[in-house]
């Protein structure tokens, strides 16, 4: 049986495969940057809810990565498992032109 990370390498040499897996990375980030800060602070979904004024599904959908959290949310997440929430804006490419 092929392992997963294995199918990925094969999956990810077909342009039409790498470019809707590049579409979801967003998604994927947060979601495991989610995920993290919930193990680092020790607490289950349903502890992590309790603790955001909100039900585990909410916390569950978070984590898959499908919900577009707003910043209130991410504001609470932080707040209940004791972590710095930092935003960023980073440039993609070089401007040319640009003063």
């Amino acid at each position: 049986m092929a392992r997963v990370t294995d199918l990925h390498k094969r999956w990810m040499k077909q342009a039409k495969y790498r470019k809707e897996y590049d579409a979801l990375e967003k998604e994927f980030v947060l979601a495991s940057a989610v995920i993290e800060a919930r193990n680092r602070a020790g607490l289950s979904q349903r502890a992590l809810a309790r603790k955001m004024g909100t039900t585990q599904p909410v916390v569950a959908r978070l984590e898959s990565g499908r919900a577009r959290p707003s910043l209130r949310t991410l504001e609470r997440f932080a707040e209940a498992t004791g972590s710095l929430m930092r935003i960023s804006f980073m440039p993609v490419k070089p401007r040319h032109g640009a003063a």
